[in-house]
């Protein structure tokens, strides 16, 4: 079963969980599973039904935004990231 790392600022709302198993046959379908689990973390990735402007997801090394996006297929096996983009500075 598909495996999503955690970044740190949101395992708060998985019960600091680094890493969820979760089942889909899309990043969409695994990210509702996730959100199934954990409830209180949708808001941090979804505007609606949106995934936030700010929110990441990649397959291995390939950003999801460059694929078919929540349509992308996953396999059993796959390994995915959320990571969250960081602002700042001058």
């Amino acid at each position: 079963m598909p495996a999503i790392r955690i970044p740190t600022p949101l395992r708060a709302y998985t019960g600091n969980q680094a890493q969820i198993s979760v089942h889909g046959a899309t990043i969409g379908d695994a990210l509702n599973d996730l959100t199934t689990q954990h409830p209180e973390l949708r808001p941090h990735l979804f505007n609606g039904a949106e995934l936030r402007s700010f929110v990441n997801i990649y397959i291995g090394e390939e950003d999801i935004r460059f694929l078919n996006g929540l349509e992308t297929e996953i396999e059993e096996d796959d390994a995915l990231r959320i990571i969250p983009s960081i602002a700042g500075g001058n």
